[in-house]
């Protein structure tokens, strides 16, 4: 998961709403602020993007200002674009139980590999623009494709995503401590809610 925020608009015309857009994205990912950890963070080998796309539904983060209205029902889905890009479709419900969501592109930085890549959330028709991406990187994925760890090199943001709403929380447990092994600090986890879907009558 990434920076939700409700998708923007721009006019052609409005480059000064672009250029607030664009610093305020990258305020939210910072993606020009230095790692000040002495360990790299490790990725995993190699994952195969088939494999990888679909919903994911995320069961632990730490705190991200852009997720802040998220309360329960979190998702992101990945689907291939025509310029073989991802696709990232986030939702969530806020306490009103207001659908939010916000859709983005993630490009692979490291292929074949396929564990790390960047992500932008501006408006499709200047994604290219390489201005405000944030890192995405692989940390740990089960080899069924079934639970992910997902962070970034300052180790800041962490998301942990699991094909089912609610996987055992033994599983989350363990890759949390295999985080906290990598350098992150895991008391300010946030375990969001997912409810169960209502019953056919």
């Amino acid at each position: 998961m990434f920076c939700i925020r409700n998708n923007v608009s721009i006019d052609k015309g409005q480059l000064g709403t672009f250029i607030l857009h664009s610093l305020l994205l990258m305020a939210c990912c910072f993606a020009w602020l230095p790692n000040t950890h002495a360990q790299p963070l490790q990725v995993v080998e190699k994952v195969e993007l088939d494999k990888y796309l679909g919903v994911w539904y995320e069961v632990a983060r730490k705190p991200m200002y852009f997720e802040r209205k998220c309360i329960y029902d979190i998702t992101a889905t990945y689907t291939l674009n025509e310029n073989g890009n991802i696709v990232v479709d986030n939702k969530c419900y806020d306490a009103e139980g207001n659908l939010q969501q916000s859709v983005g592109e993630a490009f692979i930085a490291n292929a074949p590999f396929n564990s790390k890549s960047r992500v932008s959330f501006l408006p499709e028709g200047v994604r290219w623009i390489p201005l405000g991406r944030g890192d995405y990187w692989i940390v740990k994925l089960d080899d069924d494709y079934q639970t992910v760890l997902v962070g970034e090199p300052r180790r800041k943001y962490l998301w942990i995503l699991s094909r089912t709403a609610q996987p055992e929380k033994a599983q989350i447990h363990d890759y949390l401590n295999y985080a906290k092994t990598q350098g992150y600090a895991i008391d300010d986890v946030i375990y969001p809610q997912h409810r169960p879907e209502p019953k056919n009558k």
